[in-house]
C-alpha cells in the first residue's frame, strides 16, 4: 500500500499558524518524521484563502523540499496555486484533486496532462456527495471519460469512493467498499486511495475504525490512503492485512518490519 501522510494541512491550526508566521522549523519537522516514517507521497495543503494560497503553497513546497525527498501530493483546487506549485516541485508528484465537477475538470485536467502527475479522482460532482454507489461510479465513469480524453493513463489516476462517515450514515463503509469494486472491475489499472480519518469523524475510539475500514478495504482493491503515517499499529494492520491477501511475497514486509520492532507483541 502507497502511503500519503496528511500531516502538512493548513486546515489544521497549527500548520495554519506555521504558515502564516513561515515556521520553517515545524514544516520541516512534520515533514522528516513523515517521510522517515516511510511516506510514498507528503500531502501539502496550505490551507483556504484563494489569494493567499500561490504563495503559501509554494513557500511550503520550498520549505519541504530543503529536508527531504519525498514526492508530494499538492492538495488544492486552485489551478493558479497548483501551477505556481508544478514549477517548484523538484519530482513528478501527485494532485490532489479533481472531481465530476465539470469546472474544476476543466480547469485542472490540462496541469495534470502537461506535468505528467498523477492525480486523485473524487467520486464526487458539483451537485454532492451521492448517497449510492451506483451515482458515485456513474461519475467516475464521467471522470475517466475526461481523462483519456486529455491523454491521461488509467494507471496514474488514484479513484476515491469517500469514506464518508459512519456517525451520520452506517452504510458508509458498505457503500465505499462497493463503489472501490465496480470501478476496479470495469477499469483494472486504476488505482484507488481514500481520506482514512474521514470514516471515524465524530465517533470515540478513532483508531479502532480506521483500523478496522483500512484492513477491509485492501481487500477489494485499495493500493493508498491518506493517514497518519506516525501511527504504528495503523501500520502493523496495513502490514498484516497485506500478507494475509497475499499481497508479500514471501512475507518478506512483514518479517522485516517484526525485526524492526513495528509490532508491540508476537
Amino acid at each position: 500500500m502507497k502511503i500519503i501522510g496528511e500531516k502538512i494541512n493548513g486546515t489544521r491550526k497549527r500548520v495554519a499558524q506555521a504558515i502564516a508566521e513561515r515556521d520553517a522549523a515545524f514544516i520541516q519537522y512534520l515533514a522528516c518524521k513523515q517521510a522517515e516514517a516511510g511516506c510514498d507521497w507528503l500531502d501539502v495543503n496550505a490551507g483556504t484563502h484563494p489569494q493567499q494560497e500561490p504563495e503559501d503553497l509554494v513557500w511550503l513546497v520550498d520549505t519541504i523540499q530543503a529536508v527531504v525527498d519525498t514526492p508530494l501530493c499538492l492538495d488544492s483546487a486552485n489551478p493558479q496555486a497548483l501551477t505556481a506549485a508544478l514549477n517548484a516541485v523538484k519530482q513528478t508528484p501527485m494532485i490532489n484533486s479533481i472531481s465530476g465537477e465539470l469546472q474544476r475538470l476543466e480547469r485542472i485536467l490540462p496541469l495534470v496532462s502537461e506535468s505528467g502527475s498523477q492525480v486523485i479522482a473524487l467520486a464526487m460532482d458539483e451537485k454532492k456527495i451521492p448517497e449510492t454507489s451506483e451515482a458515485r461510479v456513474a461519475i467516475v465513469h464521467n471522470i475517466l471519460n475526461a481523462t483519456h480524453a486529455a491523454g491521461i493513463p488509467d494507471e496514474h489516476i488514484y479513484v476515491d469512493p469517500l469514506a464518508m462517515t459512519l456517525s451520520t450514515n452506517i452504510q458508509s463503509g458498505v457503500i465505499f467498499f462497493e463503489t472501490l469494486r465496480s470501478v476496479h472491475a470495469a477499469y483494472p489499472e486504476v488505482h484507488f486511495t481514500a481520506g482514512l480519518s474521514n470514516i471515524s469523524f465524530g465517533l470515540p475510539a478513532r483508531s479502532f475504525i480506521n483500523r478496522a475500514f483500512l484492513t477491509l478495504a485492501l481487500a477489494p482493491g485499495l493500493d493508498s490512503a491518506i493517514l497518519d503515517p506516525l501511527d504504528g499499529e495503523l501500520k502493523a494492520a496495513i502490514l498484516a492485512a497485506e500478507l494475509v491477501l497475499g499481497l508479500d511475497r514471501h512475507c518478506l514486509n512483514y518479517t522485516r518490519a517484526y525485526r524492526a520492532g513495528v509490532f508491540r507483541s508476537s
